[in-house]
């Protein structure tokens, strides 16, 4: 199982912000992740900034870790646009990024741009179109395309990306037109778990409605030809009934780890420490897990 963390980019970058990403490296994690919302929750009225101008400074301020979004989703993002951003991404890195990707939901980013939210139909329609145009034009020198909600015309990237034939794809995905994307285009499936559960489950049902989902993964595999083991599967903790106390000591998170583990998830990503807020988490017992709780598990 692999360990990764998320860090919201709340920080200004010469005031934490790079020594955020660098001692992310330096204790270890897979990947370091940030979230590509114009704002988030809690945080609308806090500092904020754009997912990939930080995931840029981060490549040029660490080496080995890869770096990611959790998730880029169409309400505020073009394909088009998006894939250049990626492909220069993938060259400052070195080859280090994977594009978290989503449906989007209902929050800031669904109306910013002045449109109406769009019904789960509209997001999931949207996101049928996006994900393999965005495929196409990350592994295509020309690509020309006119569908329902999106155009190409011409569009060239040109070198392409450093990973071949493409940066890899985490899809996040429940619902089943999702995960056949998940199937057809991810080298990785996301989830949060189930939201009903969130507040009022038990860890317990999470659990069950989990293995539910990765089922239901390996269902859209196989009727894609694709075998499930190929993709890997990521957890972003936080947000099933045991919420931020998995982080509340290294013994909460190994219990937590290894009943995912035997679940099937390969890699579990947990929420850098922010002060004063739903991610405040003891810094000394965070990197406690970071450095001591896979050696605990086996790994």
């Amino acid at each position: 199982m692999r360990l990764s963390t998320v860090i919201l980019p709340v920080f200004r970058w010469h005031e934490g912000g790079r020594a955020a990403w660098q001692r992310a490296e330096e204790l270890g994690f897979h990947t370091g992740y940030t979230y590509d919302h114009l704002t988030w929750r809690s945080f609308r009225d806090r500092t904020w900034f754009g997912a990939l101008p930080t995931l840029t400074a981060a490549a040029g301020a660490t080496e080995r870790m890869r770096l990611g979004t959790l998730v880029t989703s169409p309400n505020f993002r073009h394909p088009v646009t998006l894939a250049k951003e990626l492909m220069s991404l993938d060259d400052v890195s070195g080859g280090r990024v994977t594009l978290g990707i989503g449906a989007g939901g209902n929050g800031f980013d669904a109306t910013a741009l002045g449109q109406e939210a769009w019904t789960p139909k509209e997001r999931a329609d949207r996101f049928g179109e996006f994900v393999p145009l965005l495929d196409r034009l990350l592994t295509e020198e020309t690509v020309t395309h006119e569908g329902t909600f999106y155009t190409a015309v011409e569009s060239r990237n040109i070198p392409g990306c450093v990973q071949r034939p493409r940066l890899p794809f985490a899809v996040a995905a429940t619902g089943p037109r999702g995960l056949r994307l998940a199937a057809r285009h991810g080298q990785a499936w996301v989830t949060t778990g189930d939201p009903k559960l969130y507040e009022e489950g038990t860890p317990e049902q999470s659990l069950a409605a989990l293995g539910g989902q990765l089922e239901k993964l390996g269902k859209a595999c196989a009727e894609t030809g694709r075998d499930v083991a190929e993709l890997d599967k990521i957890l972003l903790t936080g947000f099933t009934p045991e919420q931020n106390t998995v982080l509340s000591s290294v013994d909460a998170f190994v219990d937590f780890a290894g009943r995912h583990r035997e679940l099937g998830f390969t890699e579990l990503v947990v929420h850098w420490p922010i002060a004063d807020s739903v991610f405040a988490t003891d810094p000394a017992v965070f990197e406690r897990i970071a450095t001591e709780a896979l050696a605990q598990l086996g790994n």
